[in-house]
């Protein structure tokens, strides 16, 4: 059964979700609230599962050739001295198992793939509103436009519009102390893993392509604070100022402002229903988790496929969306939770969390099906 389908937010879930139901027929409109539809210009981990999901959709090859990839994770402790080389499972054969990726890149090969599988994107419009008909979902656009779809998804992550408006009970994200800092450097000869640093300040290097790689750090920011692009390289600076010597290396050359990346990092588990009647939230919008594991952007990618899965199981649009959310909710809550919990960890909050054990821990989950 072919349907049309609005998607909310034009994030890598949303993306994600129009190339899986454009490329079974449906037709696909996503609207993007950003007119310039911008994307910070750092990096992004994507592991295992990820490099199969984007086998699922038919975007390997243009996915691979826009990244690096990498077959294991080195853990080192807080003097600098390497502890560990986990190696990673691959999930499709001959090719790497995890990868590192520029943000920008990995957008222009989704938004690509989104178009070509026949997606319409509208750049600055939002949902003004939403009426449900007994045959329809009947949305005004803030632009003045309107139009009748089958079904919603909201894509619009953490601080989703849409489940405010659908699920306004649904709980809100929460700051968890704790936020990121990222910036690029050149790639140094060798780096052919993620490596990872423990210590009460986690801080990763990940190659991002032939030539780049990316540094992120997390740090205690108890009071939340905001920083001024206007000296924020030296706040970086200062911030890593007590790395392992390999980090510190490296903190010289955090030179432009307008080149760091700051975030706080917030949590969000929608416990209860992930839809109601023809609006279906997906990623951020329902499990949002900090970074410590890497599989945020992995999360949404999957229910992407897993969503457009069981529309085509089922002629009922309820029952669609309860099974989406039985197969995703469990694997979802692992990812918050854990997360969450190295998180805690570093702030002091909860104990110190492994994170060998813990890496190797979320391997073996996501190497199942979906």
């Amino acid at each position: 059964m072919s349907r049309s389908i609005l998607i909310i937010g034009g994030g890598i879930g949303g993306l994600c979700a129009a190339i899986a139901l454009g490329r079974v027929g449906h037709r696909v409109v996503v609207i993007e609230r950003d007119p310039e539809w911008s994307v910070y210009g750092v990096g992004i981990i994507q592991q295992a599962n990820v490099v199969r999901a984007m086998e699922q959709l038919g975007m390997l090859d243009t996915f691979l050739a826009a990244a690096s990839g990498f077959d294991a994770v080195e853990i080192f402790v807080p003097d600098g001295t390497c502890v560990a080389r986990v190696p990673s499972p691959r999930l499709v054969e001959g090719r790497p198992a995890n990868v590192g990726i520029g943000r920008k890149a990995l957008q222009r090969v989704l938004a690509q793939g989104a178009r070509d599988a026949g997606a319409e994107i509208r750049l600055g419009v939002t949902v003004s509103s939403f009426e449900e008909g007994a045959d329809a979902l009947h949305v005004t656009f803030s632009d003045g436009t309107a139009d009748d779809f089958s079904f919603a998804v909201g894509a619009d992550g953490v601080y989703s519009q849409t489940r405010a408006m659908i699920l306004p009970k649904a709980g809100v994200p929460e700051f968890t102390g704790q936020a990121v800092w990222r910036y690029n450097f050149a790639r140094p000869e060798g780096l052919d893993a993620l490596q990872v640093y423990n210590g009460p300040m986690g801080v990763g290097l990940v190659p991002m392509d032939a030539d780049t790689m990316y540094l992120f750090a997390t740090t205690p920011e108890p009071d939340n604070p905001r920083y001024p692009v206007h000296g924020i390289a030296a706040a970086m600076r200062a911030k890593l100022a007590q790395c392992a010597p390999q980090i510190r290396a490296l903190v010289e050359q955090i030179t432009d402002d307008e080149g760091v990346v700051y975030r706080p990092l917030e949590g969000l588990l929608v416990s209860g229903p992930w839809h109601k009647g023809r609006i279906v939230l997906l990623g951020d919008a329902v499990h949002a988790a900090t970074p410590h594991l890497g599989q945020g952007a992995g999360m949404a990618i999957e229910d992407a496929i897993v969503l457009a899965e069981e529309v085509g199981r089922h002629d009922d649009l309820d029952a669609a969306f309860t099974a989406y959310r039985d197969r995703r909710f469990e694997r979802c809550r692992y990812i918050v939770e854990h997360s969450l919990a190295i998180c805690h960890g570093q702030l002091g909050k909860g104990p110190p969390i492994d994170n060998h054990q813990a890496t190797a821990q979320m391997f073996a989950l996501v190497s199942q099906p979906i």
